[in-house]
């Protein structure tokens, strides 16, 4: 068992502290969030794992973040997917399980990005393309081997997935720190403030789906895993303390879409479901040209799913995240525009998501 490795910073009196989870190798993401909360030298700038993977521009994101902490105060905290990459740099005991399959399989993997770049993109001869990115990618792999696993200062933690207890955290296995999943749901409470990503916030709540963070104060548990890359309406969450000691939580998030100003009111609905990932599977009532009348098997209830958000394979149907929510508008609020049909537009209102039925202004990309 690999143990967990905790670094305590001293973040100075006065000094903003932003905590940004879950980038999933999304540059251009990344990027505009820090023009919006206008990043500068002065912040402490936590990224709480998972800088890697899923995305396009991955190791491009990586030498940003390399390039940042030569001239801001930048504390990355090790998330699960990181830990993968790093992994393969370390030693070869999950080829045969895990990169022997994944590899060939993720084009867009960190690794294979490494590859193309340096021309020895081959999958055949697993220990000759360590030896390749090892002597091609020093700075890079020296930069993540030196990711601790936890942050710890006097009122609060920060680690991706979780962690049981605040009490001796240097023993703890490293991999079930990264990879907590459902943190949440698992009755914890801790006298420190405790600020975790890894499982997108959206999961957690079986009627309403919402990117935007949770804060539960009464046990003092932040989650602010936003789904960037993961869902079309997943965004990128900046939490945001004016100092180490203050509980004045603030956030802000870029999504990348497009925004509208409503033009009606709308009373939210008072009883909805969000189909979320691993629970979606579906039976097809009636197909429509843009959305399908379909029944979640889970629940039993019949909603109205995007067709481009329906799957098939060999469990069935299924779908990417879906809701029959209606959001609660007023005329003149700010909407971010997930997809518009016939029957109404998807939209998000301060990170939640849900359907709008009625007049929009000119949507500005």
């Amino acid at each position: 068992m690999d143990k967990a490795i905790v670094a305590r910073p001293h973040f100075p009196p006065g000094r903003r502290i932003v905590a940004v989870s879950d980038i999933h190798g999304n540059l251009p993401f990344f990027q505009a969030l820090m023009d919006k909360i206008r990043l500068t030298p002065g912040d402490s700038l936590v990224l709480l794992g998972d800088m890697l993977e899923k995305g396009r521009d991955s190791l491009a994101l990586l030498r940003r973040l390399m390039e940042l902490s030569e001239t801001h105060a930048l504390y990355p905290v090790c998330g699960n997917c990181d830990g993968l990459v790093l992994r393969f740099f370390e030693t070869d005991e999950l080829d045969g399980r895990f990169f022997a399959s994944y590899l060939p399989r993720h084009p867009e993997s960190t690794l294979r990005q490494m590859a193309r770049e340096g021309g020895f993109e081959q999958w055949e001869d697993l220990p000759r393309l360590r030896s390749d990115l090892r002597a091609a990618f020093p700075a890079e792999w020296a930069w993540l081997r030196a990711m601790p696993t936890i942050l710890k200062t006097e009122h609060l933690v920060f680690v991706h997935g979780g962690v049981p207890s605040l009490e001796g955290m240097e023993e703890l296995d490293r991999w079930h720190c990264m990879k907590n999943d459902g943190f949440l749901d698992q009755g914890l409470s801790f006298d420190k403030w405790v600020i975790v990503g890894h499982w997108p916030v959206t999961l957690y709540d079986e009627h309403i789906p919402s990117s935007a963070p949770l804060i539960n104060r009464e046990r003092k548990i932040i989650s602010i895993d936003g789904a960037c890359v993961l869902k079309v309406d997943g965004q990128l969450n900046a939490l945001m303390l004016p100092s180490e000691d203050s509980r004045d939580f603030t956030w802000t998030a870029w999504d990348g879409l497009p925004t509208a100003r409503a033009l009606d009111g709308q009373e939210a609905s008072p009883d909805s479901v969000n189909i979320r990932w691993g629970r979606s599977a579906l039976r097809l009532l009636e197909e429509g040209e843009e959305l399908s009348l379909c029944r979640h098997l889970e629940t039993g209830r019949e909603l109205y799913i995007l067709n481009e958000y329906l799957r098939r394979d060999g469990t069935g149907l299924w779908c990417e995240d879906s809701t029959d929510y209606r959001l609660s508008v007023s005329p003149g609020d700010l909407l971010t525009v997930v997809r518009k049909t016939k029957r109404g537009f998807l939209c998000k209102k301060e990170g939640v998501t849900g359907w709008y039925y009625g007049r929009l202004s000119a949507i500005m990309e």
